[in-house]
């Protein structure tokens, strides 16, 4: 037998995130994983071990990004100096010079920054701001400035600047020229920089940003939060977004690959341009294999100035094709010639695939019904903020996948490209979402400020930008939106979406769906989303007009809790809530009522639960935000009710500034909910869970409830050593176990699990001792030295017998020897007022984080280490490459 105490596991140096997540998973609850005979055979062992080196090398963080667009691309984020006008971090307000676009200012005594960059999340937190926004200082108004040369040997080229997302209303000027805006911080944009551009000297590139002026529900970041890229084409070129790539036809035998391809002739006069397309296989690290196919070569004569569009199709045999358990991807790669010379390559990675929505047999991917496992997730990474980081969205995925989540909602904006480029990488879907309000706002300077001249620019920008990625398969024009009632407005919204790519259905996130169906709204909708409320299921079942509409759980459940954290009596308590996993405000309800209802009409397309991950803002229940107010519309009692506790909680302006209902709290650390969905997501898995703790020496004698969550049907508890009883799930009904009259008495908690009759799984809690050492492991031990791969190291408060103690909160202070530095630190307690940014931070239940990352070109083994007075000092050996 071979078996992983909690002392042990953190001893395994593993280097894959997925692999990193279960083991740690056991440490943290006291536990024991044991593969014996009876539970796994030698060959699921083996599996197992093969599982973690498939781990190692799928997830493995050297794997590239490949992004659409021109080959002659080049990062643009490094070189930037940046300032700060109106609201400061402390409140005060500096105001605001003019002429800052200017190229004879004086910009050597502004910040030096690399890009992605989010002002707000240095803080400090202050207790006085919105706990809605995190209680960040994030309003501003921000400058940017890069001093810039290109070559001379480039003049005659048109160059660009393309921003992935600048928060918000961004400005940008070129050598003091006004180029132009673009509002909405979450979508990507170009400028054309070509008619000020100066080749062969130095340019001034001046970005404003204004945060002053746009209004969140949760925390949007502030600056240039994601990626910049320089591109530089010829006067005749592949336009931005210029490729549509579908696959009508798919066949095990063939595919139908058709493309459109816009060309752009920016010279003055009429050009005849050749176009060229194949078409190649891309493994898993985006490296680019065999061709499989080419397009017929297409000769288009383009006027000077103007835009031609050209349809090819072409055949793939034996297609290889995209799912979300084998994410085989292709590349396009297009040639574009003037007079025999190349004048343009552009690359287009997509997917063959075919998606079916029904509203009998649920949703068909590649002909076979996949279940929406899905989570809603706002874009913010914790500790780092609104600033994208690839190595840290492919940890947040990894996780998710571990728990069996298939699906991804971007709530509710256009999300990073990373994240779609990971997307299709891993093997997710995704419901890619545009506005959380239109014309009217649910904030006095949200969207509805620029709905009448920006919506349908924006949303062509999303889906040009997005309709080649495979995993994108719903569009969602909106969530709870205040004018979900507008049948106009909806048809028209809808319209531009298919207007661009007829191929995936277009949804809508509904919290009054009885409003929006009753007067027709959802008419206009391929798919139905339904924000908690199914009550009335199947009435609009059985309406003629929604009888063959699908319907999806487009938000779901809300539950809330903090990791670590176990009341009796009472499920809120000193701002944490309890992780019985029984708490959810009003709307929402348990993620056993919401498996139900799924079991219920089985029908339904799946769920996206609210929420994968905390995130800054929203501190739900203890959130102030009176949005919350139009979950209850049609409700006056509950909305009088809410009313009244909302006014409550001005009162007393709680210190909670990220939100509690995430899966996983906002360090990563997964809450015991993880364990709930991973044992109705992932059936064949072999698992069980047991909590609480089994530290409680206040309660000895007292009822102390334990809830055990498995994969399996049945189980039987023990406490040290006697049996307290098998309890047996019913099918559709019961999705934990529960012995609700254990009196607590120390020692250790074991539960035995069964499936269809035969032991399957097993869990063990103990009594801890006093907290004696600390000790590190990091997701990874080798990153690039490129000073933007992170490494993820987990610190454990253990005892003497390596468990580790979950009522633990020591002070731990951070420190990096070598050519490291430390990033961010995190313990997932959502009131911790401490900056992100600290090197020192107590332990939140026995648990801490530090993110760590190498010096920029400077490679070798770096040290970090993790001290607490009386505690054995932790030390851990990383290397940059």
């Amino acid at each position: 037998m071979l078996t992983l105490n909690r002392g042990l596991v953190l001893e395994f140096k593993l280097q894959a995130i997925a692999c990193l997540t279960l083991l740690i998973t056991a440490i943290n609850n006291n536990k024991r994983m044991l593969f014996t005979k009876d539970i796994f055979s030698f060959k699921a062992v083996n599996i197992f071990i093969l599982g973690l080196m498939m781990a190692t090398t799928s997830f493995s963080q050297s794997k590239s990004i490949i992004r659409m667009g021109a080959t002659d691309t080049h990062s643009f984020d490094e070189g930037w100096v940046f300032t700060r006008y109106g609201l400061q971090p402390d409140g005060s307000r500096t105001d605001e010079p003019q002429n800052l676009e200017s190229v004879s200012l004086t910009d050597g005594a502004w910040q030096k920054v690399s890009l992605p960059h989010d002002w707000g999340i240095t803080g400090p937190f202050r207790i006085e701001l919105e706990g809605a926004t995190g209680k960040l200082p994030w309003k501003g108004i921000g400058w940017y400035r890069k001093h810039f040369t290109l070559k001379a040997a480039d003049a005659g080229k048109q160059i660009f600047v393309d921003f992935d997302g600048a928060m918000a209303n961004a400005k940008v000027w070129l050598n003091g020229h006004y180029v132009g805006r673009w509002p909405y911080g979450y979508n990507s944009f170009r400028m054309d920089l070509t008619p000020y551009i100066k080749f062969g000297k130095e340019n001034v590139l001046a970005v404003r940003l204004d945060t002053e002026n746009w209004d969140s529900r949760w925390y949007p970041g502030a600056g240039i939060y994601r990626h910049v890229w320089l591109v530089k084409t010829n006067q005749v070129h592949v336009a931005n977004w210029g490729t549509y790539i579908t696959t009508p036809e798919v066949s095990d035998a063939s595919a139908t690959v058709k493309m459109d391809v816009t060309i752009d002739n920016q010279s003055k006069s009429t050009v005849n341009a050749s176009i060229q397309t194949d078409i190649l296989e891309l493994d898993k690290n985006n490296k680019r294999g065999a061709k499989v196919t080419s397009f017929n070569k297409s000769i288009v004569e383009i006027k000077a100035g103007g835009s031609t569009p050209i349809a090819i199709k072409a055949i793939v045999t034996n297609p290889k094709r995209w799912d979300i358990v084998s994410p085989n991807r292709y590349v396009a790669l297009t040639t574009v010639s003037v007079n025999g010379k190349v004048v343009d390559s552009y690359k287009t990675p997509f997917g063959i695939r075919t998606i079916e929505f029904t509203a009998r047999n649920g949703f068909l991917l590649n002909g076979r019904r996949i279940e929406i496992q899905g989570t809603c997730n706002h874009h913010d990474l914790g500790a780092l903020g609104a600033a994208i980081n690839t190595s840290a969205l492919r940890r947040e995925l990894t996780i998710l996948k571990d728990m069996g989540c298939n699906a991804l909602r971007t709530s509710h904006n256009p999300p990073a490209p990373e994240l779609l480029e990971l997307a299709d990488q891993m093997g997710f879907l995704v419901w890619d979402e545009a506005f959380d309000c239109w014309k009217h706002g649910k904030r006095k300077l949200d969207y509805n400020k620029l709905y009448e001249e920006w919506h349908e620019k924006d949303l062509k920008a999303m889906v040009h930008r997005d309709r080649n990625h495979p995993s994108v398969f719903i569009w969602s024009i909106g969530n709870e939106v205040m004018d979900q009632r507008d049948v106009a407005m909806t048809k028209h919204l809808a319209g531009i979406v298919r207007g661009e790519d007829p191929t995936r259905p277009v949804s809508n996130g509904y919290n009054d769906p009885d409003g929006g169906r009753e007067v027709g709204a959802v008419e206009a909708l391929d798919i139905m989303g339904v924000n908690y409320f199914f009550g009335q299921q199947p009435k609009w079942d059985a309406d003629p007009r929604y009888s063959n509409k699908p319907t999806i759980g487009s938000e779901t459940s809300s539950c809330v809790s903090s990791r670590g954290e176990y009341f009796f009596g009472n499920e809120y308590q000193n701002w944490q809530i309890s992780s019985y996993d029984n708490a959810y405000p009003g709307w929402g309800c348990s993620p056993d009522e919401q498996f139900r209802t799924n079991a219920k009409y089985p029908h339904l397309l799946g769920e996206f639960v609210w929420t994968g991950f905390d995130y800054i803002g929203e501190p739900t229940p203890y959130n102030s935000d009176e949005t919350n107010l139009q979950n209850f519309r049609d409700d006056p009692e509950k909305k009088k009710e809410l009313e009244s506790k909302l006014d409550e909680i001005r009162k007393k302006n709680p210190p909670s500034r990220s939100s509690y209902f995430g899966i996983v709290d906002l360090a990563g650390f997964p809450k015991d909910r993880f364990y709930l969905y991973q044992s109705h997501w992932r059936p064949d898995y072999p698992m069980a869970h047991i909590l609480p703790h089994w530290n409680w020496a206040e309660r000895v004698g007292q009822i102390t409830p334990v809830n055990v969550y498995t994969s399996g049907d049945e189980a039987e508890l023990f406490l040290n050593g006697k049996s307290l009883g098998r309890k047996t799930k019913t099918p559709g009904k019961d999705f934990r176990l529960t012995w609700d009259s254990v009196r607590y008495t120390p020692g250790e908690l074991k539960v035995v699990c069964f499936k269809n009759g035969k032991q399957w799984a097993t869990d063990v809690v103990k009594t801890t001792g006093e907290a004696a050492k600390l000790i590190l492991s990091a997701d990874r031990t080798v990153i690039k030295a490129d000073g933007d791969d992170l490494s993820y190291i987990t610190v454990n408060v253990i005892d003497k017998d390596g468990l580790m103690v979950p009522r633990s909160h020591p002070i731990i202070k951070f420190s990096v020897e070598g050519p490291g530095e430390i990033v961010a630190t995190d313990n997932g307690d959502a009131t911790s007022f401490v900056p992100f940014q600290s090197h020192e931070r107590p332990a939140f239940n026995g648990m801490a984080l530090v993110i760590v990352k190498g010096k920029k070109g400077q490679k070798g083994e770096f040290s970090i280490k993790a001290e607490s007075a009386g505690l054995v000092v932790a030390t851990l050996e990383m290397e940059g490459k």
